[in-house]
Formats: structure tokens, C-alpha cells, sequence
């Protein structure tokens, strides 16, 4: 474990720069320097320091933690927080592998990953036991970042896993052989409750749950709670629920801030500090073949996603989190978030 000293430090004014003390009547204190002083010299210094912050490093973890995002909703934010928070981890200095366990394969897609139905996959892993090792791809752009891929063919999975020896622990199996040192393994599961969200949990030991800011967000939770529930008490003693992520959310309406109380007052200090704003750049980013951290480093989204990796990262090796050292702002000012967008 690294020492205290390699902790990042609290991010600096997300507008840097010398500040004037009187340039006349109009301009007070606080105007940055005119040149800086439009959409896109904002914008770009605020990539320069998201990528700054990313570069400080964060303690690594003792062993691999293996975290779950699941959610059995769809349009939550499950996919979008796997690869954007994995590549927050690993600008951290982190090395990090994306499993992506949706036949769809968004994740793989989001990283720029080929998938098509001839590429080795988790698929493989999870059906004729290939090793992890021979399916994982570097992730371009994206230094200590690495992706399992999903085929079309893991769309037949759940059939075929029914009539296989350990059916469940498949993918933990795979997990364990795996000889390559990483400090985490982020599992993008399917909206599904079947065999490979299963697979998810009894590989992994934390649970991450995103969580959108809109009406109707805690229904159906609690079959999942449930499944957790039953995956410790007969598969994985060492599964719980780690985090809640706020996803979505839009500070102009009162309706996210409703549910954000609703969601921290049910779950406490399991719910992350940041939440994750709705964004235009991150809804964006996939069709690019890339993550908003690479799309567009200086956007709400991806300060925000850093913000939340470098929360994880610190409850982690149990480092107290100081969110007013933060100067995400997105969460609480909508000036921001549109112009960001």
C-alpha cells in the first residue's frame, strides 16, 4: 500500500490562473484574465486540470478488489459508470480491468474494444473455460486499462451455463486463475437477474449500484438486495454492498434532489458523496469509441466520475473523504452543467 504522501491532494479551482485585483468598475475581483474568458478557453483549461488531478495517483489497494455494478433497471447508468469510473481508476495510476458480462457489449464498445462474434470473449471464459488471460484487450488511450469483451454469443449463456458443472463460479474460477497484478476488477453485469449477474456476484465482493435521480429509482431494488443477500449466505460470504451511485442527476429540478435524500437517508454512508450530472458529453462518448474522461476531459461528467474514483479509491484503504475539497460544483450549480454540455 502506498504511503499517505502518494494520497492525492484536494483539487484546486477548476479555473486557475492569476487573478486581477481591480481591472475597472465592471470587472470584479474574481474575473479570470480576458483571454481565458469564453466557452472554450474555460473548457480547455479545465481538461488540463482533470487530467493534472488524474495523473496525482491514488493509494492502491492491498489485494484486487472485485466490484459488481449491477442493477437489475435498465437505463440506469450501469454501463456508462463501468467503463467511466474504470478509466477514472486507472488515469489514478491504477491498473484495472473492465469485464463486460452484457450481451449487448457496451462496455467493450465505450472502450473501443472489437467484439464482433469471432473475437475470443468472456463468452469463452464463461462456456468452454478459455482462460481470462487469452480474451482481455489493452484499452486504447487509456494507460493500465484493460477489457474482457462481450460477443453476441453470451446472448445464449444463460441456456447453456443451466447444464454446466459450477454453473455459478464460472466466471470466479476464471477470476482466480487470472496471474496478471491488477488493483481492480469492474464487472458491468446485464439488466437481468439470471445466471451471468450470478456469475457477477459470487466473483466479486462489493457490490456497486448506480442509482438515477429520477421517479421510480429504488423500484425493483429490492430483489436485488435480495439476490445479495442470497449469493452471501449460500455462494460468496464476502459480497456486500459497497456503494451507491447518484446517477442522472440535475440540480434544477427538485425532484433529483428528493430522490438523492430518499436514496442517502435509506442507505447512509454506502452512497458516494458525488453524484454524476446528466451530461450531453457523456451520453456522447460511446459513439466515439471512447470514455467522457477521453472524450472530453474538462466536461461535468468527467470531473465528476474522477471525483467519484478517487472517492472509492480512498473508502477503500479506509482515507476519510473530504467533499468540500472538491470543486466538482456541477452537482449543485446548472449554470455549469449547461455550459459544460
Amino acid at each position: 500500500m502506498r504511503s499517505d504522501a502518494n494520497i492525492a491532494g484536494p483539487m484546486t479551482d477548476p479555473v486557475p490562473g492569476p487573478r486581477t485585483e481591480s481591472m475597472g468598475e465592471d470587472v470584479s475581483r474574481e474575473t479570470p484574465p480576458p483571454m481565458d474568458d469564453t466557452p472554450i478557453g474555460r473548457a480547455a483549461q479545465l481538461a488540463v486540470e482533470a487530467l493534472g488531478r488524474a495523473g496525482e495517483g491514488l493509494p492502491r489497494p492491498e489485494q484486487t478488489r472485485v466490484m459488481v455494478v449491477a442493477n437489475q433497471k435498465g437505463g440506469v447508468g450501469k454501463t456508462t459508470t463501468t467503463v467511466n469510473l474504470a478509466a477514472s481508476l486507472a488515469l489514478h495510476g491504477g491498473r484495472v480491468l473492465v469485464i463486460d458480462l452484457d450481451p449487448q457489449g457496451n462496455a467493450s464498445t465505450a472502450l473501443g474494444i472489437d467484439h464482433h462474434a469471432e473475437v475470443p470473449s468472456i463468452y469463452d471464459v464463461l462456456i468452454d473455460s478459455k482462460p481470462l488471460a487469452e480474451v482481455v484487450q489493452p484499452v486504447p488511450d487509456v494507460e493500465g486499462l484493460f477489457c474482457a469483451p462481450a460477443t453476441i454469443d453470451l446472448a445464449g449463456a444463460e441456456i447453456e451455463l443451466v447444464s454446466l458443472v459450477a454453473r455459478e463460479s464460472r466466471l470466479q474460477r476464471a477470476i482466480q486463475a487470472y496471474e496478471h497484478p491488477l488493483d481492480y476488477i469492474l464487472i458491468d453485469c446485464p439488466p437481468s437477474l439470471g445466471l451471468l449477474t450470478v456469475n457477477a456476484l459470487v466473483a466479486g465482493q462489493e457490490v456497486l449500484i448506480p442509482i438515477q435521480c429520477e421517479y421510480y429509482a429504488l423500484e425493483g431494488l429490492g430483489q436485488l438486495l435480495r439476490n445479495v443477500d442470497l449469493v452471501r449466505g449460500h455462494l460468496n460470504p464476502a459480497l456486500h454492498v459497497s456503494t451507491i451511485l447518484l446517477t442522472m442527476y440535475d440540480g434544477r429540478t427538485r425532484l433529483a434532489s428528493q430522490v438523492a435524500e430518499e436514496v442517502r437517508t435509506h442507505f447512509g454512508d454506502e452512497v458516494l458523496r458525488t453524484s454524476i450530472p446528466r451530461s450531453v458529453r457523456i451520453s456522447e462518448a460511446p459513439s466515439y469509441g471512447q470514455t467522457v474522461l477521453t472524450y472530453d476531459p474538462g466536461s461535468s461528467g468527467a470531473l465528476s466520475y474522477l471525483e467519484a474514483a478517487r472517492e472509492i479509491a480512498l473508502k477503500g484503504v479506509g482515507v476519510s473523504y473530504d467533499a468540500t475539497q472538491a470543486h466538482i460544483g456541477a452537482q449543485s450549480d446548472p449554470s455549469m452543467v449547461e455550459g459544460m454540455q
